[in-house]
């Protein structure tokens, strides 16, 4: 009898543990939204140019992702729509332009927008089909460039070092066509094609030499060894930035893509893909 019911008071706290669960069968009942269910990734959206910008950050989403965030890429195929779509809450941060580019959008559109920090450099080139150097451009060659303003504080400084001509340009001030003071060649500078029609213009023979933002080059599918006849130098290059609004500039999933896009993974897939022609900034 007594061993009867010290089975039926066995059997009771058995089932008494089974209805409560224990630590060695825990209730796996998760409830949605509750403090088991897991966490979304973060999303991210960000607006680039084509190349290199959009193949970087698609090389470098994997990596975000690792890290809880989702990236959306938004390709441009201009200047101007990344800035707008920022501005316009469309995007997150874009990844295209100069610090240069970005104080003469601020200056000109009052946009409210800061730089996150440098990802890579993209040297501006002179490309021509018909002559190997700038001294051997003769009188009266015909220049096609960019009709960005910011641009021509980059390129006339290149003829300049190579002798072709002489600026007189007060420091900090971005050069223009007005400021050149010598021109033994008489160079016909012409500023009337956007940056993005460059390369097709290079292509079909335009002009006696045309200089290409090497993102365009690079997407206009141009040989940059074999028709590049002169660069920025490596000490006034300019970097692409990370940008967003200044009230985004603490997020800590933007300063997570800085980051990685400065990782050592997205530096050796620069160095890897871009043979020279894009540059990781380095501080």
């Amino acid at each position: 009898m007594k061993k009867f019911l010290s089975l039926i008071g066995a059997a009771a706290i058995s089932l008494s543990l089974v209805a409560c669960g224990t630590a060695e069968e825990p209730q796996t009942e998760e409830v949605p939204g509750g403090e088991a269910a897991q966490e979304e990734n973060i999303k991210l959206v960000v607006g680039a140019s084509a190349v290199p910008h959009t193949e970087v950050l698609e090389f470098a989403a994997p990596l975000l992702a690792e890290k809880g965030i989702d990236l959306e890429i938004r390709t441009f195929t201009d200047y101007i729509l990344p800035n707008q779509a920022l501005n316009e809450g469309e995007l997150d941060a874009n990844y295209f332009q100069t610090p240069g580019y970005l104080a003469m959008q601020i200056e000109e559109f009052g946009y409210e927008f800061e730089s996150i920090g440098p990802i890579h450099a993209e040297p501006i080139g002179v490309y021509s089909k018909e002559y190997s150097s700038l001294d051997e451009l003769p009188d009266g060659a015909k220049i096609i460039m960019s009709d960005s303003f910011s641009d021509h504080g980059r390129i006339l400084p290149i003829f300049e070092r190579a002798g072709v001509i002489e600026l007189d340009v007060e420091e900090g001030q971005l050069a223009q066509r007005e400021h050149i003071v010598s021109n033994p060649k008489n160079l016909d500078f012409s500023t009337l094609v956007e940056a993005r029609l460059l390369a097709p213009s290079f292509e079909s023979g335009e002009g006696d030499a045309v200089v290409i933002n090497t993102n365009y080059a690079l997407e206009g599918g141009v040989d940059i060894e074999k028709y590049g006849i002169a660069f920025e130098g490596q000490d006034v290059l300019q970097p692409n930035l990370i940008v967003v609004r200044s009230e985004d500039v603490d997020r800590p999933e933007i300063h997570t893509l800085f980051e990685v896009l400065r990782s050592e993974e997205v530096v050796n897939f620069i160095l890897e893909t871009y043979n020279g022609a894009v540059i990781p900034w380095s501080e």
